[in-house]
């Protein structure tokens, strides 16, 4: 759909010519669908077609459109088209010249009503057409496109929510949480979500084929509102659109005696949204049970790139390295994988995962992958956290807070954000601040990362919480993460459990036999202050680890110059 494709059609020089208001739906009626002339606004033929070209629209540039230059649109309410630039104006000349040729033409009523007939009957022809090719074609045809601009990833619509009691005032509800949901469910960059033109054109009782068939979407989140008196029940549930099956479901309940309304509509959406579209969530634990295990699409990417985070193993950084760099190889525009890369190159400083000897630093290649994914989408969630984390151990650290903060603005539900922001104010040494964040993203999501839990044991050994700490650390299932059993020997030695303390400090020892003896500059880089640099090291002292004496640490780390300080909140 270029602006080649546009200078032989009467549909879109009717428009340029300032034609357009002549497509009348009782015009339409009678020409095209050839109703009588008492045809009256009680037949739906027009509305239905032109509803099911404006889905068909949507679809088209939510999956092999993504990157056209130009978007037309049918806004609801009218059957005229509307053009918008839908990326760079390289294009725009060629436009502007159809549109003087066009203003030179014939405008005798008899064209005009000809061009407009003419117009709307390539409007359904192309509906026609548009709607067989933007179905399982088009997506197979975009995962087939070498070089192509935008990976396929899973598509979700979501229906308005039905009224289940029947009043004035759940009906007002129930269109409220279907607009915050339409908000808050896009925000995860990880899914597609169809916008609120397909929504508000559907019925809440439509039917998972229906949205299989007519948009191609893999999911439907549905629900109804129910008030009675004072109680509130909403109800969700996300249902697999290729067999109907339910994924998931949820009661929510409350009181309006204890929270208004829409405080209550606000929460029980961003609930639904975290739970549905979160990494790690329903939607990500139903494609990774469907994805054949030799299935290498972009979305198998960032689920290899999840399973890596989850474990934080050499083995599953692998994987997900070189998935990412094929796909952002084929798809050189996707702003989510850039963002991961970005992750995966900094863990090979990090953690000493994979380091590829002759190449450039992994920092250099994480800030300029993280730097990349914001110049494509500067709104994308994981692309915040990759500069975040880039910038944070780049040294640069209050710039990375001030773009942590960025983020969590942007997308308050994500716990993977959630969790990595903490993690990170919480190390240079806003403690309480990072605990508190990463009690949010285990509370929304229990079944997350296994760092969740590990990095809140970190910080409750930090708060002097030891009871905490261990039980938190025996929570934690990193055995391959070397790190684990680092923060593990402090914790148990700081609570009195030496042996244990001693059997982990061994198995890190044994693991990274270098990160002991430059135990000091180690920590320095990952930005924690002097003074909880001493305190760790003394842990791991206790732990029978071979770090440097107290003396040699303090005169180290206490008479050179202060670590960068964390903006105060």
């Amino acid at each position: 759909m270029t602006a080649k494709a546009f200078r032989p059609d009467p549909f879109f020089n009717s428009h340029l010519a300032g034609r357009a208001h002549r497509l009348k739906g009782y015009t339409i009626a009678i020409e095209v669908f050839k109703r009588n002339e008492d045809f009256t606004q009680d037949d739906p033929v027009v509305r239905i077609e032109a509803g099911r070209l404006r889905r068909t629209l949507e679809r088209y540039y939510l999956v092999a459109g993504l990157q056209d230059p130009i978007r037309i649109d049918i806004p609801k309410g009218h059957y005229a088209p509307s053009f918008a630039w839908n990326g760079t104006a390289s294009t725009r000349p060629e436009i502007e010249t159809v549109r003087e040729h066009d203003e030179q033409a014939d405008r005798s009523p008899s064209r005009i009503r000809r061009t407009a007939l003419v117009a709307f009957l390539f409007g359904v022809a192309g509906l026609a057409t548009l709607t067989l090719w933007a179905g399982d074609h088009v997506i197979k045809a975009a995962k087939r496109a070498g070089g192509a601009k935008a990976p396929d990833e899973p598509t979700l619509v979501i229906a308005p929510f039905a009224n289940l009691g029947g009043d004035p005032q759940t009906q007002l509800y129930t269109a409220g949480l279907t607009e915050e949901l339409l908000t808050d469910l896009p925000r995860f960059k990880e899914i597609k979500v169809f916008g609120r033109e397909t929504a508000k054109s559907l019925s809440p009782e439509v039917g998972a084929s229906e949205i299989r068939g007519e948009l191609g979407a893999r999911y439907l989140l549905a629900g109804g509102v129910r008030v009675t008196g004072s109680k509130v029940r909403v109800t969700a549930r996300l249902l697999d659109t290729s067999d109907g099956a339910i994924l998931w479901s949820q009661n929510y309940d409350d009181d309006l005696t204890s929270r208004e309304l829409f405080a209550i509509q606000s929460d029980v959406a961003s609930k639904v949204a975290t739970t549905v579209a979160q990494p790690y969530g329903i939607i990500a634990q139903a494609q990774t049970a469907s994805a054949p295990p030799d299935d290498l699409d972009v979305y198998d990417c960032t689920l290899r790139f999840y399973a890596y985070r989850a474990e934080l193993s050499p083995e599953t950084h692998l994987a997900a390295r070189d998935c990412l760099e094929s796909s952002v190889a084929r798809y050189p525009t996707y702003a989510t994988g850039w963002a991961m890369s970005s992750i995966v190159y900094l863990d090979e400083d990090r953690f000493r995962f994979n380091l590829r000897p002759g190449q450039s630093t992994p920092l250099e290649r994480a800030l300029r992958s993280a730097r990349r994914a914001i110049k494509l989408e500067p709104g994308n969630t994981r692309a915040l956290q990759s500069l975040m984390i880039a910038l944070y151990f780049n040294q640069q650290l209050t710039e990375a807070l001030q773009v942590g903060e960025q983020a969590l603005a942007m997308n308050p539900n994500d716990t993977e954000l959630l969790g990595e922001f903490g993690t990170r104010l919480a190390i240079c040494g806003q403690w309480q601040r990072g605990a508190d964040f990463l009690d949010q993203a285990l509370s929304l999501n229990p079944g997350g990362a296994s760092y969740y839990p590990g990095a809140r044991a970190l910080a409750a050994y930090m708060l002097n919480d030891h009871d905490k700490a261990v039980s938190l650390i025996r929570e934690t299932d990193l055995q391959k993460f070397p790190m684990f059993h680092l923060v593990a020997a402090a914790i148990y030695a700081e609570a009195g459990f030496l042996d244990d303390a001693r059997r982990e400090g061994e198995i890190f020892v044994k693991m990274r036999p270098d990160y002991i003896s430059n135990v000091i500059e180690e920590h320095r880089k990952r930005n924690i202050k002097p003074e909880d640099n001493v305190r760790m090291i003394a842990s791991l002292r206790k732990a029978g680890l071979p770090v440097p004496s107290a003396e040699e640490v303090e005169a180290k780390l206490l008479a050179s110059a202060p670590s960068p300080q964390a903006p105060s909140q």
